[in-house]
């Protein structure tokens, strides 16, 4: 079977997307992992499936690499982009995600701004912090980020028996002057690290806030920059959630499977 399909990247976080609004696709978990491995297939974090939704602009079915399903902020950036390009879209959108329905504003400079869902609380543990945006998310401060062993510990976490049996995303976050903070993500689901993670800078900007940082703040990844706007409530909750940042398709093609 021939599918046509579309590499997007937002911030490095990468995707193969496809036009499923006929839904005549149903992709295995072997076939998922195919496309998405960096040498047999055509290599991603992610891959997405755009289809139709009775009263919504449409609705994206997101794989990580491994097969599993989750909410992916970046992607959903990604998806909002592509389905601008197939004329779902004009400017604004309301889509469904794994978590349920966002709304998102493709902005004339490039940039997408996608409403987060709201984040009920903030969990202390010890000098770290949990909290789920859509997908679950272990925050931790660190100093000297470039030089931190991000795989190793990142794993050590996500495995770790606190979190079993899904476990969980881990953040290392370097506090930066200027409300700007640097971020690297050991992603569930993709076993590694990724250049950028959507749900994971708006975690770690929630987390932030509790240590005097105000929206929107700045975020530095290393597949680029975006930044994370929100309202602060009461006992760690948050409130009018926005992830800002860029998404492009690098290029399409056709592949085999």
């Amino acid at each position: 079977m021939k599918v046509h399909f579309y590499k997007y990247q937002a911030t490095g976080n990468d995707f193969v997307v496809m036009d499923n609004r006929e839904g005549k696709l149903s992709l295995t978990k072997e076939q998922i992992e195919k496309i998405c491995d960096r040498r047999f297939g055509v290599g991603a974090d992610g891959l997405m499936l755009i289809e139709k939704h009775a009263s919504l602009n449409f609705n994206v079915e997101y794989f990580n690499s491994d097969g599993s399903q989750s909410l992916c902020g970046n992607g959903s950036r990604a998806a909002v982009h592509f389905a601008s390009k197939l004329g779902l879209v004009n400017g604004k959108s309301t889509f469904n995600a794994y978590d349920g329905a966002h709304s998102a504003e493709l902005l004339s400079t490039g940039i997408i701004r996608l409403k987060m869902n709201d984040v009920a609380e903030v969990k202390t543990i010890g000098t770290d912090y949990f909290l789920n945006t859509g997908s679950p998310h272990y925050i931790r401060f660190v100093d000297n980020i470039h030089a931190y062993p991000v795989v190793e510990e990142g794993r050590k976490i996500r495995y770790s028996d606190a979190f079993k049996p899904g476990g969980t995303n881990v953040n290392f976050v370097q506090l930066l002057p200027d409300n700007t903070i640097y971020v690297r993500t050991y992603e569930r689901g993709v076993e590694d690290e990724t250049l950028s993670c959507g749900t994971g800078v708006t975690a770690a900007a929630m987390a932030t806030s509790l240590k005097g940082y105000t929206s929107p703040v700045n975020i530095k990844v290393k597949g680029g920059d975006l930044s994370v706007e929100f309202k602060s409530g009461q006992s760690g909750t948050f409130t009018e959630i926005f992830l800002v940042g860029p998404a492009k398709m690098v290029f399409e093609g056709d592949l085999e499977l």
